[in-house]
């Protein structure tokens, strides 16, 4: 069985919570980590190769650079209270401290960096937002770091789907470095649930299933998305919110649905369902 699933502990010495790496990950370029912070603590991280998207996804902080400082910032308590977030983006080459003003949950998303964009706030006025699906299919997205946004590698984005539907779906994938068709792409999913003790199912499978696994992911887990498909499915009562990282050699997302299940994306589907 592959090792998609990262279980969530409670925080360590360091207030982590989630630590996936390229090395742990058997990857080249995605990192994510959570942290779970009490107010006035402080986390610290030196500068490296790497370009970092901080996000707050619930609480405030104090967040300094070796360039920038942003003072109280983050304006949602709780991720399912579907406002935007606040975020910082860390251009390759800057150490930063986030200290929590408040209790804070933060994801750290790091990539491959080359230094071409500074650090900068990425408010909720910069975030993009949109209902995508129909039906049973139906998300609501927030694009953080989209592939229009300025960053070397990362690709960050928000999803938030309601009991009883299904998200990343029709399936697709981003494995194979074949543009303008498809980018190669590594993908971290931070899963939260809403009351918090349910689960959501997720599968990740290629098209020969040399990969074919499906695993429950409850509160704060992790799943790896390291090639193929992915879809994701709520149970009733409890509604999803994940944080998706996404980052190859090109930054761009360019994906291939599979053929069986495109046709949910068509007007049979959405007329099935008198939208």
């Amino acid at each position: 069985m592959a090792n998609l699933l990262s279980k969530y502990h409670a925080p360590d010495e360091n207030y982590c919570t989630q630590k996936i790496t390229p090395e742990n990950a058997d990857w080249s370029y995605v990192g994510f980590e959570a942290y779970e912070l009490t107010e006035g603590q402080t986390l610290s991280m030196p500068a490296s190769d790497n370009e970092f998207c901080l996000v707050l996804v619930a609480g405030r902080a104090t967040i300094t650079t070796d360039s920038c400082s942003f003072e109280d910032i983050g304006d949602r308590m709780d991720p399912f209270e579907r406002k935007k977030p606040y975020s910082v983006y860390v251009t390759k080459g800057e150490g930063f401290t986030v200290k929590a003003t408040t209790a804070l949950e933060l994801a750290v998303c790091q990539a491959p960096g080359k230094g071409t964009y500074p650090t900068r706030l990425i408010g909720p006025d910069q975030v993009g937002s949109e209902n995508r699906g129909f039906g049973n299919n139906k998300r609501y997205v927030q694009n953080i770091l989209p592939d229009t946004a300025e960053a070397d590698s990362l690709l960050v984005v928000e999803v938030f789907t309601d009991e009883g539907c299904t998200s990343s779906y029709p399936s697709h994938k981003h494995d194979t470095d074949n543009e303008p068709h498809e980018t190669y792409l590594e993908e971290t999913y931070y899963h939260r649930l809403n009351p918090s003790q349910g689960f959501c199912l997720q599968r990740v499978y290629t098209d020969d299933r040399s990969l074919d696994e499906t695993v429950a992911a409850y509160n704060k887990d992790v799943v790896k998305a390291p090639k193929g498909y992915h879809p994701m499915a709520t149970m009733a009562g409890y509604d999803s919110y994940y944080l998706n990282v996404m980052a190859g050699p090109t930054r761009k997302w360019l994906f291939t649905w599979e053929e069986d299940h495109n046709w949910v994306n068509s007007d049979v589907y959405k007329n099935k369902h008198g939208e």
